[in-house]
């Protein structure tokens, strides 16, 4: 995303791939798919020397395993009030 776009809405990530091969870049994405509900990815070259460029926008607010377990895990103990008075 330029600078120019703005910042994504609350709960979304855009994400970009850069990758030799538009095949590599599938398959971070495909990855990126099963934790998170995304949009329909775009591709472009990645420049002259080659390559392929990917961009999609992930919803964190619908996170599947097992990007919702690591997202509970890092959470620093200020966003947990349990975890801040050690119950």
């Amino acid at each position: 995303m330029s600078p120019a776009e703005g910042v994504p809405a609350a709960g979304r990530a855009e994400v970009e791939i850069v990758a030799a091969s538009p095949g590599a870049a599938r398959q971070v994405a495909e990855v990126l798919r099963r934790c998170f509900a995304s949009t329909e990815q775009r591709s472009y070259p990645a420049g002259r020397d080659g390559g392929t460029r990917l961009h999609l926008t992930v919803d964190t607010t619908h996170a599947a395993e097992p990007a919702r377990s690591w997202l509970a895990a890092s959470r620093s103990a200020g966003d947990d009030p349990a975890q801040a008075d050690g119950t």
